[in-house]
């Protein structure tokens, strides 16, 4: 099977750099070392190192579980809630 590489545009790249950064601070604030996190969430130590420096290679699955780890999974499923755009073109289809 050929699989092709996932392109990321730099400004995108940065959201995920960003969400990164965040899930760092969520452990540190609530002093908790990132061995403690990634058995937490069931991942090795080097995913969560990655987690933490935004890589959009890692697993959603592992994203959430560190979610989970922090009480913050209602953010997660924040995620894709507001589609203004999609439902805009469901109403033009109605019409």
């Amino acid at each position: 099977m050929n699989s092709k590489k996932a392109i990321l545009l730099p400004k995108y790249q940065k959201i995920f750099e960003q969400l990164g950064e965040n899930i760092k601070l969520a452990r540190k604030r609530r002093k908790l070392t990132a061995d403690q996190v990634s058995e937490r969430a069931g991942i090795n130590r080097t995913t969560l190192y990655r987690i933490e420096k935004g890589d959009p290679k890692v697993a959603i699955g592992s994203y959430f579980n560190v979610f989970r780890v922090f009480n913050l999974e209602e953010d997660f499923e924040k995620l894709a809630v507001d589609d203004e755009f999609g439902r805009k073109l469901q109403d033009l289809d109605l019409l």
